[in-house]
């Protein structure tokens, strides 16, 4: 049994509700511990009754020291405080072995079984970014990053999370700053600083924007396989991490600022993007009162037509209108 936590509101809700889909759809054995971020989010995952699901609410959550950062931080920093914290709650209150946080715009294309194998006898498994050359971050955003982490129920497990829980507690901002970033530069150095630390290895997991240039993909029998560029070395995709995917509200669509292939598009981006659509109408069938893609208004100033022809000339101008994108 794979336990997995996560954390969304009701502008992630689509992204949630595929990244469970996902998961259900090729994880024979887990369970999802859903932390659910305000209450038209609670309110619809509550009606649909999800299956092999434990919804928790802020109110159930929230302790005092949350309470005490939350009117320090925005809305991300927030989420990015709690991480630790939803973990911790899922092993001290349902004392299981072992839990796993996945970012809720995270999307499996087969089993995590190969993943969790890694682990064997260590307690506590990070990942790496894996940054293509040209989009390294190591020094501002972490080698590491937070999209899917586990801890066991044990003395290692514990030690590392409590430690990275009063961290976030203490500083977690959108910003870099003596050293850190977030909740994501506290893992820079848990190699040495914890015991019983494993770094995934699987290339399958831990796919983004950010280090997708360095692989071709093809499907085989409607699985997607990569093979990296430097070499013949082929995997089987296990999860797509699509960060900084933004909808506007004007039906535009951003894919981010990074140079994105063919092949990356028409396998991840295109059929995800269609299946958020299809689960957007399945919750607006119970509350139609918002958005679940969480749509934003296109930034227009001065610096736009600049920007569009910079971005263009670099080929990440990856803004385009979602149903014409949809189609080609």
């Amino acid at each position: 049994m794979y336990n997995f936590c996560t954390l969304f509101d009701s502008n992630y809700l689509s992204r949630g509700l595929a990244l469970y889909y996902s998961l259900a759809e090729h994880c024979s054995e887990f369970h999802l511990y859903i932390f659910a971020f305000d209450d038209s989010c609670y309110n619809v995952l509550k009606n649909l009754g999800l299956p092999k699901t434990t919804l928790i609410s802020l109110k159930e959550f929230e302790d005092e020291e949350l309470l005490k950062a939350k009117p320090t931080r925005s809305i991300a920093e927030y989420c990015w405080t709690s991480t630790s914290s939803t973990i911790l709650y899922v092993l001290e209150k349902f004392k299981v072995d072992s839990c796993t946080y996945l970012d809720a715009d995270l999307f499996f294309y087969s089993s995590p079984k190969p993943i969790f194998d890694e682990l064997e006898d260590d307690s506590i498994l990070i990942t790496e970014h894996r940054y293509s050359p040209q989009y390294n971050k190591d020094l501002k955003a972490g080698k590491y990053c937070v999209q899917f982490i586990t801890f066991k129920n044990d003395e290692y497990g514990l030690t590392a999370l409590k430690w990275w829980r009063a961290r976030c507690l203490e500083w977690c901002y959108a910003k870099y700053e003596d050293g850190k970033f977030g909740d994501q530069l506290y893992l820079n150095d848990w190699t040495e600083r914890f015991d019983h630390v494993h770094v995934m290895k699987n290339l399958g997991g831990g796919l983004a924007a950010w280090n997708v240039q360095q692989y071709d993909f093809y499907t085989e029998d409607q699985k997607i396989f990569g093979v990296e560029k430097s070499s013949v070395k082929k995997f089987e995709a296990i999860f797509y991490h699509f960060h900084y995917l933004r909808f506007f509200t004007n039906e535009e669509i951003e894919l981010g600022r990074r140079t994105l292939s063919k092949s990356v598009l028409d396998l991840f981006y295109k059929p995800y993007i269609k299946y958020l659509d299809e689960l957007k109408r399945k919750i607006q069938l119970v509350d139609n009162s918002f958005d679940p893609h969480g749509p934003t208004i296109k930034p227009k100033n001065w610096k736009t037509p600049i920007l569009f022809l910079y971005r263009n000339l670099r080929g990440v101008y990856n803004i385009f209108d979602k149903t014409k994108f949809l189609e080609s």
